[in-house]
């Protein structure tokens, strides 16, 4: 029998402090709570827990070090009436669990019912089927690590997934490939800085567990999003495979991409958990404090409140779940030194009681806590239940990812009518959005791919999904892509349907990089990675998901123009504003950003209002950049003339008058592409001059003021 001394309640998990381990969960339903020690031979030893205090079980154990790996028993009602579901026989996860070893083995022993009566409880014991905790040592080497803390406004987010972006990498070493240590190796980061990345958003790093109907069809959940250790990076994207290590990994890629000048921010899933509904395994939460941790129906505690389709919906009315969610995100800025936070369906945080409020007690406490607030923090602003679409309606604290700009755009370039005046707001940072709220541009996060949905090649390759091989009868994902194939579905030789498929693509990325707001890159879509048609390949870990890194040769040209494109926007602030565009007169009498037809006179409402207009010309100006340096110094650029044009046939453009410029210097035409690049000669056009711009296209002039 080993000794157990009182020990403290808090933290919560366990916590080695060079003698011994303190432990400590809470539960407020159970009557006694064993803990359960594993030796190297899978050996189980149970000692209680001697203390509560506040509902919170613990005790410290001397001689427990680092490496150990544990588990809970909670013993206590099981009423699943009245929401109760405690159950001993089921080995239980820490909530607080700072690494797990190991993976779920699906067997019937980790639900609580029998599968021939759910109606009879199941006693059979789980522990041979479950993960372990193990306990970690907090130490690291950071040296002179700081964070970059680019603001906003100098912000490139890449939406990478840890796996997908080097599993294919032919220059990182094979036993790094996939894992935390590949994404830090050096030819990764050479990349992401050449195409200007300053963020790389990674998909669910959380320890998360594969749904059991996905591991019976020979599939898995690649995505991770179906979380069940909010403290613990995932095991299997450590490259030692020792137990423990993929901590020290994780802080050693974040430590690698922080000396590069590139921020971590993580994508985080705190509205439900890998449990599901109320059919599903009992692998932590649900037999730890079933009511305290999930929302559940009033009338009926069986059933779960479900916001997110994913069958439960954390109970974040819940002091003990809020403590969770803060103590989480504290953890992975101060213990792992990430940037900031996406949170997968945010609207769901915001329930209380049946509407979304976007003052409700989670918002508050990240307001007013002095550590998160301080880190970026963007919300998915929607969720599956009634009232859960909220774009624009976060606290000013936010940034969104901006979904309305990746309709608007997606409909502008694909040609459909009456769309051009919500393009003008998108392309100069949603001001209906976010204006009203005293926000700035820098609250919208514009992307036009995600990891959900299509690439940027599927989006102009394929009018419908191709989801067959999820086997889902093509069921699964949306219907709502607002894409076009230009003219072929999917692949196909013909060289004029490839040349505009080309050519649409540098539109999106041209009007991505060129918008007011913060601009998401999807990986791979620098150069033109495809999944076939599918639109949601959560469940497809193989090439399918896999970066196929010989693109950056066949593509280079596609990766050519989003190197440049994101120097240029790097290099002129006049594109990445900190205020929003007034279209007030400045003291030379040109406003800071106009609007022309074609035919080079501005813009009336009879000419936003008509449907039929696709396109546009937008003066920029850089000499009405109204919001000052960082040392209060005034900022000046270029001005430049955007030429845009959606129609299916080319325009002409007549060039504004000396008002704005004397002449004009051709940069960027995505209608040509030369030597790797989407530069045409360059050439200058004098004031009142016709310009042809190409069917499809979008062009880019500087002004020559003298």
């Amino acid at each position: 029998m080993r000794d157990v001394w009182p020990g403290e309640p808090y933290p919560l998990g366990a916590t080695w402090d060079g003698v011994g381990t303190n432990f400590s969960v809470f539960s407020e339903v159970a009557e006694r709570v064993e803990l359960c020690l594993f030796d190297d031979a899978g050996e189980e030893s149970r000692v209680d827990l001697p203390e509560m205090d506040g509902f919170v079980w613990h005790g410290y154990l001397p001689g427990i070090t680092p490496g150990q790996r544990y588990g809970y028993r909670v013993h206590g009602p099981y009423s699943p009436r009245q929401g109760h579901r405690s159950n001993a026989s089921k080995l239980l996860l820490d909530p607080y669990a700072k690494a797990i070893e190991g993976e779920v083995k699906w067997n019937e022993a980790l639900f609580s019912y029998d599968f021939a009566d759910p109606r009879r409880l199941n006693l059979g014991d789980s522990g041979p089927f479950m993960p372990k905790n193990v306990v970690v040592s907090p130490f690291f080497d950071w040296g002179n690590d700081r964070p970059p803390r680019i603001p906003y406004h100098q912000t490139v987010i890449y939406e990478a997934h840890v796996k997908g972006l080097t599993r294919l990498h032919p220059d990182v070493p094979e036993d790094q490939r996939g894992t935390y240590a590949g994404l830090a190796h050096p030819a990764v980061v050479d990349h992401l800085k050449s195409i200007g990345v300053t963020a790389v958003e990674l998909l669910p790093i959380h320890q998360y567990v594969p749904e059991h109907f996905l591991v019976a069809r020979g599939l898995t959940n690649y995505w991770g999003y179906n979380t069940m250790a909010y403290l613990a990076p995932h095991n299997a994207y450590s490259s030692s495979g020792q137990r423990g290590e993929q901590v020290l990994e994780f802080k050693a890629m974040v430590k690698s991409l922080h000396d590069a000048g590139i921020e971590v921010i993580l994508d985080v899933v705190y509205n439900h958990t890998a449990e599901g509904d109320h059919m599903g395994p009992t692998l932590g939460f649900r037999g730890i404090d079933n009511n305290s941790y999930y929302r559940l129906q009033d009338a009926d505690r069986r059933y779960h409140l479900d916001y997110t389709g994913c069958g439960n919906s954390l109970n974040v009315r819940s002091p003990h779940a809020l403590q969770l969610i803060m103590d989480s995100l504290r953890y992975w800025v101060l213990e792992m030194h990430v940037d900031g936070f996406r949170f997968d369906l945010a609207a769901a945080l915001a329930r209380e009681l049946h509407d979304v409020d976007r003052l409700s007690a989670f918002f508050d406490l990240i307001q007013q806590d002095p550590v998160i607030s301080q880190v970026k923090l963007i919300a998915e602003p929607w969720d599956v239940g009634p009232g859960g679409y909220q774009v624009g309606n976060f606290p000013p604290l936010w940034t969104e990812w901006n979904g309305k700009y990746r309709d608007t755009v997606r409909d502008f370039w694909r040609g459909s009518s009456a769309t051009l005046p919500d393009f003008a707001s998108r392309l100069t940072g949603s001001s209906d959005l976010y204006a009203t709220s005293g926000r700035r541009p820098i609250a919208s996060i514009n992307f036009v791919t995600a990891h959900d949905g299509f690439t940027l090649a599927d989006l102009v390759s394929y009018d419908r999904k191709h989801n067959d091989d999820n086997l889902e009868g093509n069921r699964d994902g949306s219907d709502d892509n607002r894409s076009w194939n230009c003219g072929v579905e999917g692949p196909t030789d013909d060289p004029d349907v490839t040349a505009l498929r080309h050519r649409q693509r540098r539109n999106f990325l041209a009007t991505l990089f060129l918008s007011q707001g913060v601009p998401m890159l999807t990986a791979g879509d620098e150069f033109g990675r495809t999944q076939g048609g599918n639109n949601n390949a959560y469940c497809q870990d193989n090439e399918v998901s896999w970066i196929d890194w010989s693109l950056a040769d066949t593509e280079s040209e596609l990766l050519g123009f989003v190197r440049e494109i994101a120097a240029f926007r790097r290099d002129h602030p006049v594109f990445r504003r900190r205020r929003f565009f007034s279209g007030r007169e400045q003291s030379d009498g040109v406003r800071d950003i106009v609007w022309l037809t074609p035919a080079g006179k501005e813009m009336d409402d009879s000419d936003w209002h008509a449907g039929y207009s696709k396109a546009v010309a937008v003066f920029v100006n850089g000499d009405a950049i109204s919001e000052p340096g960082p040392r209060g110094e005034r900022i000046t650029d270029d001005s430049f003339l955007l030429l845009i044009n959606a129609h299916h046939e080319s325009l002409t453009f007549t060039l504004p008058g000396r008002d704005f410029a004397v002449s004009w210097k051709s940069l960027f035409d995505t209608a040509t592409a030369s030597g790797g690049t989407a530069q045409p000669p360059a050439d200058v056009r004098h004031t009142g001059a016709d310009i042809d711009v190409a069917a499809r296209s979008f062009r880019v002039l500087r002004a020559v003021r003298r």
